[in-house]
């Protein structure tokens, strides 16, 4: 007789084991029609799950993040059963779900066509038609991985073949199609509905590993009503009008060459942009107390071993050997380095809390498939800052960065800001009670911000728990920036201790924070967001004088002199070219002010302004002009 407990709180009883359709027909018609599938003691599982003791159930429907991922899984499954009945003998290999979609990897002689694509859009229409039953079953490994062998999916195979031995061997069947899956399903496939869209197919390599086969990435997007998909397609057409790539290029900031994969290579625009922000991070952490430092950007392999690194992220990591014998990493992480700053010296608890900044370059492997513009590369900077505390100023050192990291979006223009928070998980290191005191001043701190927060149990790191910050851009696009670590771990494997007031040695806790996360990143996160079009403090190149004629080449000079001295990012455009060509030259790399010169601002000691984004012109006086410029040119420091 199990009893149901529900997300409210009342409690159901049953008199026999009993399934999620049953359990959602009784709390109602409705939303027995909506279920997808069902949270049984917070672990997703399908709907025809039988259930025979007492738990918490929660039904999922569309509406839920977890309802919309299942529909995406689903879709997957759907894809990859259309491909192979219109091309028999394609291969499946691995189908995820990813941000707004999923996508599904093939192996196939032939390339697919944008043709290809409406044609398997159609098939997955016919397939959701067919309302295929779903079906699990567990199977024994060695008769899984012989029946893909048969069948000549030798992907999935190998695939088996890698998978844990203490988990089970799950096959869903769609119909008479299967596929190794863990789930959870819908019942059937009509359940899907049909708000989806192929969108591109693209290469990858088989585990993302370049000497692997190269197979065929078919990407799809998938929602739970019409509205919502148009709303996606609308903003995904906005989206590639503001790719930042195309618009570095127009506004001539950046480059990437095979030479060096995942690197950036810097134009004096980009540099200038670049420079600003850290000029900008500089001052506002200098006002928060931070002091700068930098730390080596080599550090010996056996650093790594000792911080646990080498464990963890040595595959990522890029090495050198010298001709000593020595092994060395470039590093992927700031934080060694900066521990060794503070372990040089006595510290006393009347140091704590000591704030460390660094703009530390670090460099990470990302397979070269992987790699997107600023948004994905290997070498970056991160605007790190390590804070040392004790226990007792945990809470206080969360509240305070939490302000500074809202303070800086809202002066970049980012006002809708989603906070996630992930507390211990499973595996973990650390005193419970330091975790329940690291938690607690964490949730204060989100409760304080007053802003949407959600709750992800059991994803906060190994050492400690952890706030994300994510930013939406003006497009409805959700960004994963800044982040906040409680660290209970990495301090005492490095040695750190400090002098407490009763004069014992003890380790400090360390807070890890980042307001961007990575400087390339978010620079392509703010071009895209203002489609290039940057606030005047931020833009690169903030005026071109533009001579009407070449008469007026020496007023322009002048003018271009004092937007100079007025600190101004000016140059001047003396080509011998009709004014209406250099304006909208100008105006399509994004420069936010024109000044318009010719004989009559000459002699009346003036100039004529013309904003990016609008046909209106305004005449003042020149130094009026210039003051006017320069107030607004100052950078958003309280």
């Amino acid at each position: 007789m199990p009893d149901i407990k529900l997300p409210d709180g009342k409690k159901i009883p049953f008199l026999n084991k009993i399934d999620g359709f049953e359990i959602a027909n009784k709390i109602s018609k409705s939303l027995a029609k909506e279920a997808c599938v069902m949270s049984v003691n917070g672990e997703l599982k399908d709907l025809s799950f039988l259930i025979k003791n007492d738990v918490e159930v929660r039904i999922i429907t569309t509406k839920d993040k977890e309802g919309l991922e299942v529909i995406r899984h689903d879709a997957a499954h759907i894809l990859a059963m259309a491909v192979q009945e219109l091309f028999p003998g394609t291969q499946v290999t691995i189908g995820p779900v990813i941000e707004d979609g999923f996508y599904y990897d093939f192996s196939r002689k032939e390339a697919f066509t944008n043709d290809d694509l409406k044609k398997i859009e159609n098939k997955m229409k016919e397939i959701v038609d067919r309302n295929e039953p779903t079906k699990r079953e567990v199977w024994k490994r060695n008769d899984a991985i012989e029946h893909f062998k048969k069948i000549g999916e030798h992907y999935k195979s190998e695939i088996i073949k890698d998978i844990p031995d203490n988990e089970e061997i799950s096959i869903y069947h769609h119909g008479k199609w299967h596929d190794l899956c863990k789930g959870p399903h819908l019942p059937s496939t009509g359940k899907v509905g049909k708000h989806f869209k192929l969108t591109k197919v693209s290469g990858a390599y088989w585990r993302g590993n370049s000497n692997n086969e190269m197979l065929q990435r078919i990407y799809g997007t998938c929602w739970g009503t019409k509205k919502e998909l148009e709303q996606y397609l609308i903003r995904l057409e906005e989206a590639e009008k503001r790719d930042h790539r195309k618009l570095g290029k127009e506004m001539d900031l950046f480059h990437f060459r095979e030479e060096s994969p995942g690197a950036v290579f810097w134009h004096p625009k980009g540099w200038t942009l670049f420079q600003t922000l850290v000029s900008y991070m500089r001052q506002k952490q200098k006002i928060a107390g931070y002091k700068e430092i930098n730390t080596p950007e080599i550090l010996d392999k056996v650093l790594w071993e000792q911080s646990g690194h080498w464990e963890k992220f040595g595959e990522n990591m890029f090495t050198s050997e010298t001709p000593d014998e020595k092994t060395f990493a470039i590093k992927p992480m700031n934080c060694p380095g900066c521990i060794q700053v503070f372990n040089q010296g006595l510290k006393s608890y009347r140091d704590l809390p000591l704030k460390l900044s660094e703009f530390g370059k670090v460099h990470r492997y990302e397979p070269s498939g992987a790699l997107h513009g600023l948004l994905r590369v290997r070498a970056f900077t991160q605007d790190d800052a390590h804070i040392f505390c004790t226990e007792d100023q945990i809470t206080d050192e969360c509240l305070s960065i939490t302000n500074l990291i809202l303070e800086i979006y809202k002066d970049l223009g980012f006002k809708n800001v989603l906070l996630q928070f992930s507390d211990r998980p499973e595996k973990r290191v650390g005193d419970d009670k330091i975790w329940d005191k690291a938690e607690s001043a964490l949730l204060k701190a989100i409760k304080q911000s007053k802003l949407k927060y959600e709750i992800n149990k059991g994803e906060g790191a190994f050492y400690g728990p952890k706030i994300d910050f994510v930013l939406r851009d003006t497009i409805g696009r959700d960004w994963q920036c800044g982040t906040l670590q409680v660290d209970l771990n990495l301090p005492g494997r490095l040695g750190a201790t400090y002098v407490s007031k009763d004069g014992t040695k003890k380790i400090p806790v360390m807070l890890h924070r980042a307001l961007f996360g990575s400087l390339e990143r978010f620079i392509g996160i703010l071009i895209e967001h203002y489609a290039g079009k940057l606030p005047l403090w931020l833009a690169p190149l903030q005026v071109v004088v533009l001579p009407i004629t070449s008469d007026s080449n020496n007023y322009a000079k002048k003018i271009f002199e004092q937007c100079l001295k007025a600190g101004i990012n000016t140059e001047v455009d003396l080509k011998n070219q009709k004014i209406n060509y250099k304006i909208r030259e100008h105006s399509l790399s994004k420069v936010p002010l024109l000044l318009i010169c010719g004989k009559k601002e000459e002699k009346d000691k003036s100039i004529t302004i013309r904003k990016l984004g609008s046909e209106k012109q305004e005449t003042l006086s020149l130094d009026k002009a210039i003051k006017n410029i320069s107030q607004k040119n100052k950078l958003p420091i309280n």
